[in-house]
């Protein structure tokens, strides 16, 4: 049988370490998520109006955003930001503000495109019935957009979660920081350590990321 180096992962406190690890990524991933859901969904409602200058913002945002690789930006806010501005931000705040700043983006754009996609004849209609403006957002416009959002809300929450490796470039300890320090201080015991201890961190990932999953497709399924 092959040595998949998993034995390393029951030595001591390891597996337990992984676990800290994962909630630390999840926990920024969550925060950011939740920030970028609240500002993003304000921002693309300002944005979906005819004539708005938040379209303009929001263009603008994304287009750095979309150029701009996470990386860059955590190194820009962590190491950069301290020595332009003099903020001692820590990692993990750092990684927070980067990921709802980059999730922001990309909310409003999600929603001001799911605001934009319901026919124009609906909001005419509820108008002439007498409804006001915030009546035709709040019953007719904003229902249809948030069966549309939800899954792709969805997606951009595990990109997220995803995406949260990068930290442990800037000294965060997650999960990839962990099993790098776990791997090191085992590798003349169990030179096969690296394999297993990615391969659980693989099937951690699946498991966190994979419910998410689930929930997006029930939903496209029921609202087909």
């Amino acid at each position: 049988m092959p040595d998949l180096g998993l034995e390393v992962l029951w030595k001591g406190k390891n597996f337990i370490r992984l676990m800290e690890g994962l909630w630390t990524a999840l926990r920024i991933s969550l925060i950011s998520a939740l920030i970028s859901i609240l500002a993003g969904i304000l921002l693309g409602v300002l944005a979906g109006r005819k004539r708005s200058v938040f379209r303009v913002i929001l263009r603008g945002w994304l287009a750095v955003i979309h150029i701009m690789p996470q990386m860059v930006l955590l190194f820009l806010m962590y190491f950069g930001t301290s020595r332009a501005f003099g903020w001692n931000l820590s990692g993990e705040a750092s990684a927070i503000i980067v990921f709802s700043l980059w999730g922001i983006a990309e909310m409003g754009d999600l929603v001001r495109g799911a605001v934009c996609s319901v026919p124009a004849i609906q909001r005419e209609s509820a108008e002439a019935l007498g409804l006001k403006p915030m009546q035709v957002y709040l019953m007719i416009i904003l229902p249809q957009a948030v069966r549309r959002l939800i899954p792709q809300a969805i997606n951009l929450i595990t990109r997220m979660i995803k995406t949260t490796s990068l930290v442990t470039l800037i000294g965060v300890v997650e999960i990839l920081k962990v099993a790098q320090q776990i791997i090191e201080a085992n590798r003349r015991a169990s030179p096969n350590a690296a394999f297993g201890v990615y391969l659980t961190i693989f099937v951690m990932y699946y498991l966190a990321c994979r419910p998410l999953t689930l929930i997006s497709k029930q939903l496209e399924k029921h609202w087909r």
